[in-house]
């Protein structure tokens, strides 16, 4: 037991560690390749802080444990909305300036139904995959779209301030690219042979695993980055961080998963931690377009989120009581 919770421990760090080095690698080689600075906060920090979630669940999904996989990716959609948003929110205010975040809302919350209606069979086949990955593949280029015919944006804005504030060199943006790649390989194969030792001694699902304490651990990066972009006023960066993290979860994540290997679905994701994640990604679309007001998250708002992240936590702890 020790010595798992040890992996977890360790593998958590040198996971957070990489995904950020991987991050900055990745935005700064982007950006030296040409890309604009609205197409790197869309795809490289939205979804580039998802890079955790992605090799940890495909990882899982080869060593035979699709529910830590699913798990992961849906217990990191509850967790960047109630928890993530909510930590932000409390420390400063969030407006929601973006007009792509205002589109790729809409868009999160009908991938979400996407996602009840493909599980509601109790089964994420090769097919239900396949479907989820065209439709990211989809997504990515309807982001390239975007960014050729969007000259100026308050995403494109704050990401660039933040990529001025970095002095990396092309070479160092590179090593980083490779190095914090091969760490996020490494670290999550110590964290899921870690969580599925952990969930067989104690009798549980590797689903509650990846639900609470991998789901939590492969956050961590989004929470960095929301909490850092909220305190310099990159409000957007916050927002759409968290946007393009859900899109990618629930797309890329489960269907790189669902693709490495078929996934029964318990019942009571479904009934529980869908429909607790479907009723957050609205609770986000309202705050984000805003009810006769201007779109934003306040402190108010932000302890909600919170609270029902610490209450849906404490409902999975004492299911396994």
């Amino acid at each position: 037991m020790l010595l798992s919770l040890a992996a977890i421990v360790l593998g958590l760090i040198i996971l957070v560690w990489s995904a950020d080095r991987f991050v900055d690698g990745a935005a700064n080689t982007a950006k030296y390749m040409g890309m604009s600075p609205l197409l790197i906060g869309m795809l490289i920090v939205g979804f580039g802080t998802s890079a955790p979630e992605m090799v940890v669940s495909a990882i899982a999904a080869l060593d035979g444990s699709p529910g830590l996989a699913l798990g992961n990716a849906y217990g990191s959609n509850i967790f960047n909305i109630a928890a993530i948003l909510g930590i932000t929110a409390l420390i400063a205010p969030i407006m929601v300036n973006s007009s792509i975040i205002r589109k790729e809302l809409p868009v999160l919350l009908i991938v979400t139904l996407l996602s009840g209606w493909i599980i509601s069979d109790g089964n994420i086949s090769r097919l239900d995959a396949g479907l989820l990955l065209v439709i990211f593949a989809g997504l990515i280029g309807w982001s390239i779209y975007l960014d050729r015919n969007k000259t100026s944006d308050e995403l494109a804005l704050d990401t660039e301030h933040q990529l001025e504030n970095q002095t990396m060199s092309k070479k160092q943006a590179w090593v980083w690219l490779i190095i914090g790649l091969l760490l996020l390989i490494i670290s999550s194969r110590l964290l899921v042979w870690g969580a599925v030792n952990i969930a067989q001694q104690l009798g549980v699902s590797d689903l509650i695993i990846g639900l609470t304490i991998v789901a939590l651990g492969t956050s961590l990066p989004e929470l960095a980055t929301s909490i850092i972009a909220a305190r310099k006023n990159e409000h957007d960066i916050a927002v759409g961080n968290i946007v393009g993290s859900n899109l990618f979860n629930t797309l890329g994540v489960v269907g790189i998963a669902g693709a490495i290997h078929p996934i029964t679905v318990a019942s009571e994701v479904l009934t529980r931690d869908w429909t607790l994640m479907l009723g957050l990604t609205i609770l986000l679309f309202i705050f984000g377009y805003g009810v006769h007001k201007r779109g934003q998250i306040n402190r108010i708002e932000g302890g909600v989120l919170l609270a029902i992240y610490l209450i849906y936590t404490g409902w999975l702890i004492k299911s396994v009581l």
